[in-house]
């Protein structure tokens, strides 16, 4: 290897790595920011760079977990978590019932009888025969204190983040518990894994720091002139990193629509040429049209199935509309006027104003259900957002196409006309099936699978016919076709793509020939 032919291509982050090692020695972004004062990110492109050139090798990785105080955990250490807010409400005031603690304290009912359990089995709290909270021993409350002394830990530490090793046993059980990986806005604590990457620089990285030295090379020369050095002229004695005059100048291409945009204009001129009309309504929801008027029980576990996003300010709309509300309460605590029994719970009017992002299109369709036409086709592309492990057919955020027909004469072989529609003439599917589906506003509910060429078989989306206890509430007696269809997964084929990140892929050259397949 010649050292001199990596001189030009060195940046200052290796330059200065190559100047201060030996080869050998033991490195890692910790010890990078210690002696160099680098961020993480500057750390590793140092080591992926130099690696890359074969000037140093990696020698290990070591896995750990790490958890982060979360917003939440800051809002327990400052006010007291669920637990002591309790016992502090309890112990000030005496026995009370639970919606008299919910209301003084600002806690949901979920909230407060989880930290009501969690205190009743340590001896905290009991339940008395006329159903009123009260306190036994406030002193028992070990798991409250162990908990504090977490949030602590994590608050003073840098970035708010403990390490595993840092826990004793107690500690960890307590964490195993409390944090979450996923979905982590109702947590203290959010969990993460870390790797620590060690490396050291190989031989060859003698001679190249060698001649860097010879050559009066420190790491420091400057790579732009900026307004600041001319101005302060400092420009005068500094060494500059030297600029090959000889390179290519970048290639001007003309700006063109993106294809995934283009792509979505398509299947809007396709269901606009079938008669269908569009409807479009805001990123922000409330629980009350992103789920509660789909008739998703508030505290079900079908309400899971949405993993969603809360905004922190405000938190909550100001009002429901009516008669939405009463009637969606009422069909949800004993069927109101559907004929259905409900969920048989008390309705909560205050946790169905509170504001997320969509989590599914399906929410354009019961807004539009109040004003819709009998007989009628409507449709929107809506951008959803989930709190989703990101891979091949997944993403943190999505768009769907959603839609319902309404009308007397429809019924699920019409339905299942659509979803061959979509499947075949949109995404350019050549084998379709279709298998039961569960959807707790569908009924019967089917899901819709095509089979990609690389990774298989995956579903493009779930569709059904809306239960009266979704329709009736908001006006409507006729049947009602539904669908959410993965309008991402459509495009993974008639792009000719095999992981939904290339859909915002950063390689030019590649949307560029994914726009070439749409001609």
């Amino acid at each position: 290897m010649d050292p001199r032919s990596f001189l030009k291509g060195l940046h200052p982050l290796e330059i200065k790595v190559l100047l201060r090692y030996a080869p050998g020695e033991p490195l890692d972004s910790s010890r990078l920011a210690a002696d160099l004062d680098y961020v993480e990110g500057h750390a590793n492109q140092a080591q992926a760079w130099l690696i890359a050139k074969n000037l140093a090798a990696e020698t290990g990785r070591t896995a750990r977990t790490v958890y982060e105080l979360t917003p939440l955990g800051r809002t327990w250490l400052e006010s007291g978590s669920p637990e002591e807010r309790m016992v502090a409400f309890l112990t000030g005031n005496g026995p009370a019932a639970m919606p008299a603690i919910c209301q003084a304290i600002g806690m949901e009912q979920k909230d407060a009888g989880s930290a009501f359990g969690r205190l009743s089995k340590e001896g905290v709290l009991a339940m008395t025969p006329e159903k009123l909270v009260s306190v036994v021993d406030a002193s028992r409350s070990k798991r409250a204190v162990a908990l504090k002394a977490l949030l602590s830990m994590a608050a003073a530490a840098e970035g708010g983040l403990i390490d595993e090793g840092q826990l004793d046993e107690q500690g960890k059980a307590l964490m195993a518990e409390i944090a979450k990986k996923r979905g982590s806005g109702d947590a203290a604590f959010r969990a993460a894994e870390r790797e620590t990457v060690t490396w050291a620089l190989a031989g060859e990285a003698a001679a190249v720091s060698a001649l860097l030295r010879e050559e009066g090379v420190s790491g420091d020369e400057l790579g732009a002139v900026t307004q600041g050095i001319l101005e302060s002229g400092s420009w005068k004695g500094a060494a500059f990193r030297s600029y090959n005059i000889r390179s290519r100048p970048a290639r001007l291409i003309p700006g063109r629509r993106n294809p995934y945009v283009q792509f979505l204009e398509s299947v809007k001129d396709k269901l606009c040429s079938l008669g269908f009309e569009e409807f479009d309504g805001g990123l922000v929801e409330t629980e009350f049209w992103n789920g509660d008027a789909l008739f998703m029980p508030q505290f079900h576990s079908a309400r899971d199935i949405h993993d969603v996003y809360y905004l922190a300010d405000p938190t909550k709309a100001k009002s429901i509309e009516e008669p939405y509300q009463s009637r969606v309460a009422a069909t949800h605590e004993n069927g109101g006027a559907t004929g259905s029994r409900g969920w048989r719970y008390g309705f909560d009017r205050e946790f169905t104003k509170r504001l997320v992002l969509r989590s599914q299109g399906t929410v354009l369709s019961a807004r539009q259900l109040p004003t819709a036409k009998v007989p009628g086709k409507y449709f929107g592309i809506a951008r959803c957002f989930r709190y989703d492990k990101v891979d091949a057919t997944h993403l943190s955020d999505f768009y769907q196409t959603e839609g319902i027909v309404l009308g007397d004469d429809v019924n699920l072989r019409t339905l299942l006309g659509f979803l061959e529609m979509f499947a075949v003439e949109v995404a350019g599917a050549k084998e379709v099936k279709y298998v039961p589906g569960y959807f707790p506003f569908t009924e019967p509910s089917v899901e819709v699978h095509i089979k990609h060429p690389v990774l298989g078989w995956f579903e493009l989306g779930g569709a059904g016919i809306f239960r009266p206890e979704v329709t009736e509430p908001l006006g409507v007696s006729v049947p009602v076709l539904a669908w959410g269809i993965g309008i991402d997964r459509m495009a993974l084929m008639a792009l000719g793509l095999n992981d939904l990140r290339e859909l915002f892929s950063y390689d030019i050259e590649s949307v560029r020939l994914r726009r070439a397949l749409l001609k």
